[in-house]
């Protein structure tokens, strides 16, 4: 009995092992040999085609256009500098061309004779009294605000940024007079104080916008882990959502200053002649020398070397803040 039952044991076991792979190979093999045959066919036109682009669109192209669009962009500033140095009898003559196989009609005395002038020289220093308070008020102004409502609980919170926003749309133009007839009845009319105040109340709308936007896609966990590590409001802001928002703030710094650095409707209207900055005083020298290249072209270069080099000294935080949140 013992051995019948397990012969009884063994058969079924025996059959059950080779049954299976028998009934399972012919079903398996096809369905398993297909998809890898069938999944490089149909995915290989994709490598090729994105191939293609990558070989049309290369670096020495891309580097080509980039160099042409330069060179573009450069020739009028290499014009107006060898121009400004250039003297008014030379400027009258010949194109400023000549002046690359001739160098010695080039000089520094239009410069020099140029900042002599008393009034340019106020009026360049009246230019960095205004932009340069106007940008610092508006960027921590600003980022105050947009930390505030980004990350802040408070009453009111929604509503006031959908006023801030709708700011935004109020043209400049609209607020020169009555901001005119304010400032005349504070004493604030004609002076640097009153046009860096203007400047940074329209420039606040659009900043307070941008920072909090920014801040907002800040992740909610690290500024939970630094309250829940004992860290205040303030200390989070300065030691964790500024760093985090140099890029933004960068961004915002450069657009502001050279916006501040480059106006003259606002300082036409609001200042006098001892607050007056330099696009308005250029303009004043126009109105005097109308055409004389010798006068007017230093004072524009000197008027556009400031923006270059606040824009080339930040330009890598520049593009950080243009490309944040291009790319998840």
């Amino acid at each position: 009995m013992s051995g019948h039952s397990t012969v009884q044991r063994h058969d079924p076991s025996r059959r059950t092992a080779t049954v299976p792979p028998a009934a399972s190979s012919p079903s398996s093999s096809p369905s398993s040999s297909s998809p890898p045959s069938a999944t490089p066919r149909g995915s290989a036109p994709g490598p090729r085609r994105v191939g293609g682009i990558s070989r049309l669109l290369s670096s020495s192209v891309v580097q080509g256009v980039l160099i042409l669009v330069a060179l573009v962009w450069i020739t009028p500033l290499a014009g107006l500098l060898l121009s400004s140095m250039r003297s008014e009898q030379d400027n009258a003559t010949d194109g400023w061309w000549t002046a690359l196989t001739d160098p010695s009609q080039l000089s520094l005395d239009n410069y020099s004779a140029l900042l002599e002038d008393s009034g340019i020289g106020t009026a360049f220093w009246n230019t960095v009294l205004i932009s340069v308070p106007t940008t610092v008020l508006v960027v921590v102004i600003a980022a105050l605000a947009g930390y505030a409502f980004a990350w802040l609980e408070f009453p009111g919170r929604d509503v006031i940024f959908l006023v801030v926003v709708g700011l935004l749309v109020v043209p400049v133009q609209i607020g020169l007079l009555p901001v005119a007839k304010l400032f005349g009845a504070v004493g604030l009319f004609g002076t640097v104080a009153g046009v860096v105040l203007f400047h940074v109340a329209y420039g606040l709308p659009f900043a307070v916008f941008l920072l909090r936007n920014y801040f907002a896609e800040i992740p909610r966990e690290m500024l939970e882990a630094a309250r829940m590590d004992g860290g205040s409001e303030w200390r989070i802001f300065s030691r964790l959502v500024l760093p985090l928002g140099r890029p933004a703030i960068a961004s915002l710094a450069i657009f502001q200053f050279l916006w501040v650095w480059n106006d003259m409707l606002v300082a036409l209207l609001f200042a006098d002649t001892g607050s007056q900055p330099l696009t308005v005083a250029l303009q004043s020298q126009m109105r005097q020398f109308g055409s004389n290249i010798g006068v007017l072209a230093p004072g524009a270069f000197l008027s556009l070397v400031v923006p270059l080099v606040v824009f080339f000294a930040f330009q890598r935080h520049f593009v950080q803040g243009v490309m944040a949140g291009s790319v998840k």
